[in-house]
């Protein structure tokens, strides 16, 4: 992708501490290709959550955090440990559900951290002042037709699991989320599929013989009396939105499973009408 045009038409429409910095600048380190896609431009250093009309607000948040710091000291080991690690980012909440979205990718020195929430993130006791940045995201940068994007994801279908007694529903049917497991998704034209479904439902189309699959591998996690992997998948390409509405919801809730682990987040830049 040409990074150059990927920044017309989105340079004055977010945060300005993030612009020349944030976002996908490249891709993990195995696979060190520039990629381009950024989230730029400048907001209001405002901190209320609503914007006229009643709108809700939504925030972007970077932290870059230092291999030695998260090796060394925050002893981050998996999407676990970042999971435990940016919920420092939103404490005295009392028990309230997840309201945010990550990312982590890696740069040449550090994790970049990315994180979309519905409230305020503020900087956790573990973060240097000098690596911590939050703004609110514009309410014009949701209105463009089109946008390039990428999403890591962590695409799966649920198949019924022979092992599982079977429960059945008052109408007949098989209750499929008591009796059912997910599986991952590996071969593209099931990657397609599922995300083509995921974009009908979040208010967007994508031209899906345009679109990139690049697997990112298994990501394992280890927690008390659990552990589990992920298999990554990012998908890059471009979209149109077709639900205002839908498509700002898919932004904020994020697309598919294991969100909690730094998954599903559409991470944009805005396509200029002169692209």
């Amino acid at each position: 992708m040409d990074s150059a045009r990927l920044v017309e038409g989105s340079w004055r429409e977010l945060p300005a501490a993030f612009r020349g910095s944030v976002a996908l600048g490249l891709e993990r380190r195995r696979y060190p290709r520039p990629l381009g896609l950024r989230v730029l431009a400048r907001a209001s250093h405002r901190r209320t959550r609503i914007q006229r009309g009643g709108t809700h607000m939504t925030y972007l948040t970077q932290i870059l955090v230092p291999y030695e710091l998260a090796t060394r000291q925050l002893r981050i080991r998996d999407t676990y440990d970042w999971h435990q690690r940016v919920w420092q980012a939103f404490g005295g909440r009392g028990g309230a559900p997840r309201d945010f979205l990550t990312r982590v990718d890696q740069i040449d020195d550090a994790h970049r951290l990315l994180i979309v929430s519905a409230t305020p993130a503020s900087k956790p006791g573990w973060c240097p002042t000098d690596c911590f940045q939050t703004k609110p995201i514009p309410e014009a940068f949701f209105g463009h037709p089109r946008y390039r994007f990428s999403l890591l994801a962590n695409p799966t279908k649920k198949i019924i699991d022979p092992d599982k007694s079977k429960v059945v529903r008052p109408d007949g049917r098989i209750d499929r989320n008591r009796n059912s497991r997910r599986v991952s998704l590996t071969r593209r034209e099931d990657l397609l599929a599922w995300l083509n479904r995921k974009a009908e439902a979040g208010g967007f189309a994508v031209d899906l013989d345009k679109v990139r699959t690049i697997p990112r591998g298994r990501e394992y996690f280890f927690k008390p009396g659990a552990r589990g992997v992920h298999h990554a998948v990012e998908f890059q390409g471009v979209l149109q939105v077709t639900d205002a509405t839908k498509f700002r919801e898919a932004f904020v809730r994020g697309i598919g499973s294991a969100k909690a682990f730094g998954f599903g987040m559409l991470v944009l830049a805005p396509i200029s009408l002169s692209d």
